[in-house]
């Protein structure tokens, strides 16, 4: 067997590793291709994209200015209020907008929204946004710049200017109407441009002057060269550019609007890179289809043992006690009939541990009900001797009542031999117990029983309430100076029925409490089987999440609630320590 499991992951790997190598390069050279061709299509689609972006910003501040000067321009004179209103409406509608003024060609200030104070010594005819309108109707865009004209006011803008004409006082003159646009929008769609992690974009002005750059600082301070002799040269190109010394990829286009060239640059290293990681990529690529080959072959090799394997695995997990792992093996005609008749056997030995189970169960009944027989004979001896000495009093009627007490307690008690009676009952029966207790403890105390009507139809296990009461009656009232008092409430409650046992009496400890239902300390009173035994039986009966909970506090008395579910006309369902009705 292993020299065939050789021969066939040797074969298996041979033939793979050839046919991987052949695919791989062959799409490496087509990757490679491929990877240059679609880095320098990408930087060509996002030059593109912001240039279309920039005409579309550029379109809008030209609408604007047009705007502006037709209001300038219909306007009978210059210094109507009604016409700084408006322009100073205009100026509000975009964030971008940072002033209008209109100047006299000498450069004496006729309009400005907003109302600022001019500066002194602003050397108009330095400034090319002045001088610009002179040589041109067209509107002119000047280069990035500091805004210095006005007092409090020094923004990075675009200026845009164009002799128009305006009238003041009837008479029509010429002017120069300027607005500023704050650069920052230019800034922010320049900014955005990605061309690789090195690459970038940037903008030069007809002349060759920069009016963005991302490492402007550098440029500036003369720590980097752009070759911008090329990009003059053509309004749409693209080319490999070493001037730098690194091979770079230049696209270059051309913002109709206003000359401006944005120029793309993208390195080449960076699509290097990209083949290098191509290398990487299939050479991992072989790695992983050598090891696929080797261990499909080694699973072919051993399919015939893996049903074995898989039946010694199922077996070792029923060993460690799992009985209820079915075992499904398919293969061989001896492997799946060895695996049905381990099924029929694990069946049979889960029949014969719930017959177990529910023998031990029921053995446990026995054994409360048993517990609970033994209440009877105590309480009896005890209440024949109160009767006697009654008797010898010559309390007649005091021993009538008592009797009469006496054989209701007793006939409910029985019930023809149930273990099930209604809560009603189980209320009756309690009271006779309270009556018959009254006599013997002399008056020392006094109870009240309520309930819903609701209530009283439900079933529940007999003799549930004796025991608590009794722990009551001996272990908090009989010790106390004063009258005690027992209060027994039933309700229901979201189809569970509740029933709290209160006392006034002495209270316990919360260490009592914490094993009074664990055995950790005496639960019970005179008949010797106490609130554990109830615990118990409510559990085995109805479920382990029903059962006594207690609240108590040393000298204010205990609370006792019973819980569990509102059954009728029906046997209540022995349960299983899983919580599982039979």
């Amino acid at each position: 067997m292993r020299s065939i499991q050789f021969l066939i992951t040797v074969t298996f790997t041979t033939v793979a590793v050839l046919v991987a190598v052949i695919v791989s390069f062959m799409l490496y050279n087509k990757f490679a291709k491929t990877a240059e061709d679609n880095a320098n299509l990408n930087m060509q689609q996002i030059i593109e994209q912001v240039n279309y972006n920039l005409e579309l910003y550029v379109k809008g501040m030209r609408n604007i200015y047009e705007k502006a000067e037709e209001q300038i321009s219909q306007t009978s004179s210059i210094d109507t209020p009604l016409l700084k209103e408006r322009l100073s409406t205009l100026l509000e509608t975009r964030e971008d907008l940072v002033s209008v003024a209109l100047f006299t060609p000498q450069g004496k200030l006729v309009l400005d929204v907003p109302n600022t104070t001019m500066r002194n010594n602003t050397q108009l005819g330095n400034q090319s946004w002045f001088t610009a309108p002179t040589r041109t109707t067209e509107i002119s865009f000047s280069p990035p710049h500091i805004q210095n004209l006005f007092k409090n006011q020094y923004t990075w803008v675009v200026s845009m200017s164009k002799l128009v004409q305006y009238r003041e006082n009837g008479v029509l003159k010429t002017g120069i109407l300027l607005i500023d646009f704050n650069f920052r929008t230019i800034d922010e769609l320049s900014k955005q441009v990605k061309l690789g992690k090195r690459g970038y974009a940037y903008i030069l002005d007809p002349l060759g002057n920069i009016v963005y750059h991302p490492q402007q600082q550098l440029i500036y301070a003369g720590l980097k060269y752009e070759n911008v002799e090329p990009v003059l040269e053509y309004a749409y190109r693209s080319y490999l550019d070493e001037s730098t010394g690194e091979k770079r990829f230049i696209t270059v286009r051309t913002l109709a609007q206003t000359g401006w060239k944005i120029v793309g640059v993208a390195y080449y290293d960076e699509i290097v890179t990209t083949k290098r990681d191509l290398n990487q990529f299939l050479a991992g690529f072989l790695a992983v289809v050598i090891l696929g080959v080797i261990i499909a072959s080694v699973l072919m090799s051993a399919l015939i043992a893996s049903p074995i394997r898989k039946l010694e695995r199922t077996v070792k997990q029923v060993g460690e006690g799992d009985l209820n792992t079915p075992i499904d093996v398919s293969g061989t005609y001896e492997v799946e009939q060895l695996s049905k008749r381990f099924n029929l056997m694990l069946q049979r030995i889960r029949q014969l541990m719930d017959q177990i189970i529910y023998e031990q169960e029921t053995k446990r009944k026995g054994e409360l009900e048993v517990l609970q027989s033994q209440i009877n004979p105590h309480f009896l001896y005890n209440t024949l001797n109160s009767v006697i000495r009654l008797a010898e009093r010559g309390k007649t009627d005091e021993v009538v009542t008592m009797i009469q007490s006496l054989s209701k307690f007793f006939r409910i008690s029985l019930s023809k031999g149930k273990n099930i009676i209604t809560i009603q009952e189980e209320l009756d029966h309690i009271r006779h117990y309270l009556v018959i207790q009254s006599f013997r403890f002399k008056n020392k105390f006094r109870f009240e029983i309520f309930a819903d009507e609701e209530v009283l139809p439900y079933q529940t296990i007999k003799l549930i309430l004796q025991p608590i009461v009794e722990n009551a009656l001996y272990h908090g009232i009989e010790m106390m100076p004063d009258e005690g008092l027992i209060s027994i409430q039933a309700k229901l409650k979201e189809g569970i029925v509740e029933i709290s046992i209160c006392d006034n009496g002495l209270g316990m400890s919360e260490e009592t409490l914490k094993g009074i239902l664990t055995g950790g300390s005496k639960s019970g009173g005179g008949s010797g089987v106490g609130v554990r035994n109830v615990n118990e039986r409510i559990g085995l009966y109805f479920g382990r999440e029903y059962g006594l909970s207690f609240e108590s506090e040393i000298e204010e008395g205990t609370t006792v609630t019973i819980t569990f579910p509102a059954l009728i006309n029906q046997e209540a369902p022995i349960v299983k320590e899983g919580g599982t009705p039979e």
